[in-house]
């Protein structure tokens, strides 16, 4: 009798287990599918956006360039003026990258650990 209820009693224990373990199993699906749809929304969201942007400033730099070139009565000083100041700007964001680096790291990580 005592062997009956101990075996009834682990075959139980067993059942519980299997289900947390499918259930566990379930959850870090769900939360992998979650941080990944975040991230996947999110790069879609940097492109995009990123696309838009590239596109302004490319027009913009072109009359920017042409607005000066006028203005000194040539051309090429105009865009060499515009492609030094980005080639200044690439620089300081090369000097600058680990203050660039944290806030994304920071930022990607809250999505995953939430």
């Amino acid at each position: 009798m005592a062997f009956d209820e101990l075996k009834r009693d682990l075959m139980e224990a067993d059942s519980d287990i299997r289900s947390y373990l499918e259930n566990s199993e379930a959850y870090f699906k769900l939360k992998i599918f979650k941080a990944l749809m975040r991230a996947v929304t999110s790069f879609t969201h940097v492109v995009v956006v990123g696309a838009i942007a590239f596109l302004a400033v490319f027009f913009l730099s072109l009359g920017v360039s042409y607005s000066i070139g006028q203005a000194l009565e040539n051309t090429f000083y105009g865009f060499a003026i515009v492609g030094g100041f980005y080639v200044v700007v690439a620089i300081l964001c090369y000097v600058f990258r680990q203050r660039l680096d944290s806030p994304l790291l920071r930022r990607f990580s809250k999505y995953y650990f939430e």
